[in-house]
Order: C-alpha cells, then sequence, then structure tokens
C-alpha cells in the first residue's frame, strides 16, 4: 500500500504523521486490497475558528476510488472523522464485492 500524507498550510509533523498512519490501519485490517492512500491535512484561513482544521483522504482501491473529507477545530479530531468516513466507505465497498460475488455463485447454481 501507498502512503502519501501531505501538508497544505501545516508541516506534517512526525507525530501527526504516526498519528494518521496508526488510524489508517483500522481501514487496511478491515480491507486488504488497498492499494493507494493519499491524505491531505490542510489549515483554512477561514475567519471561523471552528472548522479551519481540514482532513482529506483519497483512497483507491481495487476496481474503485473513495474519497472524504472533514473539518474541525482541533486537527486530531479531523483525522479521527475522516478516518471514521473512509472506513464506512471501504467496509461497504467489501460487502458489495462479496455480495456481487454471491450474486453469481446463486445464478450458476440455478441455471
Amino acid at each position: 500500500m501507498n502512503l502519501t500524507i501531505s501538508g497544505h498550510h501545516l508541516e506534517v509533523t512526525p507525530a501527526l504523521r504516526s498519528y494518521v498512519t496508526t488510524k489508517l490501519d483500522r481501514i487496511t485490517r478491515h480491507f486488504d486490497q488497498v492499494v493507494d492512500v493519499k491524505v491531505l491535512l490542510t489549515v483554512e484561513k477561514q475567519k471561523e475558528k471552528e472548522k479551519r482544521q481540514r482532513a482529506e483522504c483519497n483512497i483507491h482501491v481495487k476496481g474503485n476510488d473513495l474519497f472524504a473529507e472533514s473539518s474541525h477545530a482541533d486537527l486530531y479530531a479531523a483525522v479521527d472523522d475522516l478516518v471514521d468516513k473512509m472506513d464506512r466507505q471501504v467496509v461497504r465497498h467489501k460487502d458489495r464485492l462479496q455480495d456481487h460475488h454471491h450474486e453469481a455463485a446463486k445464478r450458476e447454481m440455478h441455471a
């Protein structure tokens, strides 16, 4: 799995990098066919402070691309929320793959 973590208007510290990597382990535990992960961490120059820290993630899995983003006052909270969203998408993608194969097997049996 290729993992790219980049920052926009902020420096990705080793602590931040290891935090994101640790959180993303959950996704790869649920689905092992993750090919490529790109995480972009941004500090927006907005007036309202609540949503300044933004985390975005693109995940390329076999046969699909998944995307999610999250904004929060705290970057770590934004990463947590982002990983929750990505995890749900990955699990749903995995279920779809399994359901599809299951339907094909059913059709063959009845034919």
